[in-house]
């Protein structure tokens, strides 16, 4: 019996800081607010499919960014998230990303360099499937396709056709 007790109470001694320090954590987490929101459907980038054919990719908008609400310089990760479905559409696919940061209400300047590190160009192909990028704090962004282009099978009348989808998550 004292044996269990002297247990219980030098575990309790021992657990009392974790739950000080986790408390301590969760306050600075709240600081670091950040948004992700899909772009206006009317803005999407425009894909037009015919049965074997050498396409392009009209440019269009994918998701918005806000990290205005934190300092720290933030991983991102776009997904295409339909590739099984794809490959039965397209022999290939390559999308070049663009990344733009708001110099203005509705104003927006394609970024070209982060940290004085020139940014490389951003491709997201059938074959990666993702790509990854880190962004800094303090402003809002939009993640965008600006131009891109494909090579699809041929369709017969009443098939469908895969258009790629899209996922943005932070790391």
């Amino acid at each position: 019996m004292k044996r269990t007790l002297f247990f219980l109470i030098f575990a309790a001694i021992l657990l009392i800081p974790c739950g000080v320090a986790y408390a301590y954590d969760e306050v600075n987490a709240t600081e670091n607010s950040m948004t992700i929101e899909p772009a206006d459907p009317t803005q999407v980038p425009h894909i037009n499919v015919f049965g074997n054919v050498i396409g392009g990719v009209e440019a269009g908008d994918l998701f918005q960014i806000d990290v205005s609400g934190t300092i720290v310089d933030t991983p991102f990760t776009l997904y295409i998230t339909n590739v099984d479905e794809l490959v039965h559409s397209y022999r290939y696919m390559n999308l070049n990303v663009g990344v733009y940061v708001q110099t203005d209400i509705d104003q927006w300047e394609k970024m070209t360099a982060i940290a004085g590190e020139p940014l490389p160009d951003i491709y997201i192909t059938m074959q990666n499937g993702m790509v990854s990028f880190t962004l800094p704090g303090n402003a809002k962004y939009k993640i965008t396709i600006d131009k891109g282009c494909f090579h699809s099978y041929s369709i017969t009348p009443g098939e469908s056709v895969a258009i790629p989808s899209f996922y943005l998550t932070t790391s």
